[in-house]
């Protein structure tokens, strides 16, 4: 859906005001289409829709923020429980060329690229799991805290460790233990929530450039 991939981007900002004939103009379709894709945006929590008043970017506090960050943490470790199970040679040939690719992003200094194959790296996870019920949830849940991810690489060090992490987890994964895999992601994911956590409680206090 172009509309949801426009708002997951950051083309619109939080509570922006969505107005259906400019968005039918913007993306090239017409209002039937755009209103029937605003409710489903609704119902996934990318957007609000007000009586009388049209549809406004939902803002994400803080405070759930963290929470689909704890939500986070139970599902990928189911998932990747079971894509210890069924990971296969070529799936870690994958996974080990996006950790190379994350640690030429770090080498250049491009931490933004650097968290797009983050996202990309988690994402072949779920699909080598085949869980569909799980990979919808965390989908939703990403897209909902997308902007929320970039406030975590801005910590002096975390990327250099994030790195690590990721490194363990396919370690971990390429081991076929799906104990060794919950452990490696839950390592991985608990700093995630902790860095998060650090990061909102230094923006309440200084200010801190994100992308849109």
């Amino acid at each position: 859906m172009q509309l949801r991939n426009e708002i997951v981007s950051g083309r619109f900002h939080p509570n922006e005001r969505l107005v259906e004939a400019d968005l039918a103009r913007l993306l090239g379709a017409g209002r039937n289409a755009i209103r029937a894709a605003l409710v489903r945006l609704d119902q996934e929590g990318l957007v609000t829709l007000e009586p009388n008043r049209g549809a406004r970017v939902r803002l994400v506090s803080d405070r759930e923020a963290l929470e689909i960050e704890e939500v986070r943490v139970i599902l990928e470790q189911m998932i990747i429980r079971h894509a210890a199970r069924r990971v296969t040679a070529s799936d870690l040939r994958d996974l080990r060329r996006s950790v190379g690719q994350m640690r030429e992003r770090l080498r250049e200094g491009n931490p933004l690229g650097y968290s797009e194959l983050n996202a990309e790296f988690h994402q072949r996870i779920w699909s080598i799991a085949d869980h569909g019920t799980a990979g919808r949830l965390l989908a939703n849940l990403k897209s909902q805290s997308i902007r929320f991810q970039y406030r975590t690489i801005l910590r002096p060090g975390r990327t250099e460790q994030s790195l690590r992490e990721h490194e363990a987890i396919v370690e971990a994964l390429a081991s076929r233990s799906p104990d060794d895999s919950e452990a490696a992601m839950r390592q991985h994911l608990s700093q995630v929530v902790r860095t998060l956590q650090w990061a909102i409680d230094i923006q309440r206090h200084q200010p801190i450039w994100l992308p849109r």
